[in-house]
């Protein structure tokens, strides 16, 4: 009996030891946004975009997006957030030069949007509801929902003939860096 005991106490010591552990490194790299319908978990991709996952947690832990709606949101598309103002021109006052990659938008990524200029990425970005490999190389790929993509599906879609801009939009609760939150 003892025998058998020995090898499976290190059978489990080797299962536990290739199990996949949650480090403070992983938890520095997923946000939780909140919506009304509940949580979508981002895992962001500082291995694409350092520079905007930086300026993006940033945001994050001074609460920027807190309360900031979803103002331009296209059926089969995308929802785009990030602007302060609600009406798709404010940010944060900060551009971001573009990290392009090769990384596809496919559903659940998330993008930054931008203006014309490849550098006029700032606090506003978007999340893709179908693949949208026309965006590939020209929008910087800073993350992707990992959990909760129902709650991005059920965001409220804006008018197909304004630009997907949405009437009483629905609106980003908080956003929190998985790292900072207890328990």
């Amino acid at each position: 009996m003892t025998r058998r005991f020995t090898i499976l106490i290190a059978v489990l010591a080797v299962m536990l030891s290739l199990a996949p552990a949650s480090s403070a490194e992983d938890l520095e790299n997923m946000i939780y946004m909140d919506l009304e319908g509940g949580r979508v978990v981002i895992q962001t991709r500082p291995d694409l975009a350092p520079n905007h996952v930086a300026r993006i947690k940033e945001l994050v832990r001074e609460e920027f997006y807190d309360g900031i709606v979803f103002h331009r949101v296209i059926d089969g598309f995308m929802a785009q957030t990030g602007d302060p103002t609600g009406t798709g021109r404010g940010g944060s006052g900060q551009n971001i030069d573009a990290e392009f990659s090769l990384t596809p938008h496919t559903r659940g990524m998330v993008s930054m949007a931008r203006a014309q200029s490849p550098d006029s990425a700032d606090s506003q970005f978007f999340i893709v509801f179908e693949d949208s490999n026309f965006l590939d190389g020209q929008y910087t790929v800073w993350g992707e929902v990992v959990e909760g993509m129902e709650f991005v599906d059920a965001i409220k879609r804006g008018n197909p003939n304004d630009n997907g801009m949405v009437d009483d939009p629905d609106k980003i609760i908080r956003m929190q860096v998985a790292a900072d939150v207890e328990g």
